[in-house]
């Protein structure tokens, strides 16, 4: 039994705690949060832009702590796992594995790839495991591109475009500050980031054109340079000014012997399928693979599952290492030095 301990109760906190309910061999047995409402068990205020609405939870077999040290120095706890705004990850991950605790920290990792690296330094000098929520592997859509990537399937992987665009986040006040939230590239393509470093290895170096708000990138286009110039890969990612279309995501992944398709969107707060995942075949078939039934927190389960073998095995995981989660942050910051430089930037 893996028993945790989540600080910060807020929408990510929420969908943590319902996916390790979910999650055999997984229990939250304390929480740290500073709201009275929260610490009593009503989360009815919390709502996100997918899943359930916060409800009153039973919290009569969960400790409750007010600060975090008392979280982190509780012996009944085995992973700490942080859900706090992202300004206070790295300081928060650094503590807890310090404490002795493997940590689970909801991405970003960090706002900036020195703190990625203290903490991964902090998880090396105490061997204990720092794992982030990187989710986008586990969702059907892109398990199946992965897994196909992986297998060998469709050939040998050969590219892609990536597309991951909100409309103004309203509900985040903080999103466009480079020392709290991060702005788009930091909390939003990030996932992309991630996944195209997991598909296609670390590029060499990123050419991005984009437009910025104050101090950060509000919208870019990226081209991806990789030292096998076979793959051409790229992503769009960013803000537009429309609120009637706050979300939309998808790719077109390229094989020998196939080519991926998947878009979705959420146009005037309802959820479209706009291309379901499609694989065009060379011969001129077309497939459209069943993904199973489509519990939208299905993919927090899998990535919680994930996170309890990293734990129960000692094994860092291949999907949300910190070590993985670093280059994702990396990979932001050269995009955005590409951007206000409008020139290419290496990698390394």
């Amino acid at each position: 039994m893996v028993r945790i301990g989540i600080a910060g109760i807020g929408f990510m906190g929420w969908i943590h705690w319902l996916a390790y309910r979910e999650v055999e061999g997984t229990r939250v047995a304390a929480i740290c949060a500073r709201d009275a409402r929260k610490k009593a068990g009503d989360w009815r205020s919390i709502k996100g832009n997918f899943g359930p609405p916060g409800e009153q939870v039973d919290l009569s077999d969960v400790r409750v702590h007010d600060a975090f040290e008392p979280l982190i120095e509780d012996p009944n706890i085995d992973l700490i796992d942080v859900c706090l705004p992202p300004h206070l990850h790295a300081s928060a991950a650094i503590r807890a594995l310090e404490a002795g605790k493997h940590v689970f920290c909801e991405k970003p990792m960090a706002l900036t790839a020195d703190d990625c690296d203290r903490m991964c330094a902090a998880s090396e000098r105490t061997g204990r495991q720092l794992l982030i929520g990187q989710v986008l592997p586990f969702f059907p859509e892109y398990a199946f591109a992965l897994q196909a990537a992986r297998g060998g399937s469709y050939g040998t992987i050969l590219g892609g475009s990536f597309k991951r665009v909100i409309s103004n986040p309203e509900w985040i006040p903080d999103f466009f500050d480079p020392d709290r939230v991060g702005g788009p590239l930091i909390d939003l393509h990030v996932h992309d980031a991630h996944f195209i470093r997991v598909l296609f290895g670390m590029p060499s170096a990123v050419v991005s054109e984009g437009r910025m708000r104050a101090r950060v990138v509000e919208h870019c286009s990226t081209l991806f340079r990789f030292d096998d110039r076979a793959y051409s890969v790229s992503a769009t990612c960013g803000v537009i000014g429309q609120q009637g279309r706050p979300f939309t995501h998808g790719f077109e992944i390229h094989f020998e012997r196939a080519t991926l398709q998947y878009e979705f969107a959420v146009v005037e707060g309802a959820g479209q399928l706009l291309m379901p995942l499609t694989v065009f075949l060379a011969d001129g078939r077309v497939e459209r693979p069943d993904l199973g039934g489509g519990d939208p927190l299905g993919a927090f389960h899998a990535e919680i599952r994930e996170v309890k073998t990293a734990v129960e095995t000692g094994v860092a995981s291949d999907l949300v290492s910190g070590t993985l989660a670093r280059d994702a942050i990396i990979l932001c910051q050269r995009q955005a030095e590409s951007v206000m430089r409008r020139a290419g930037v290496d990698v390394a």
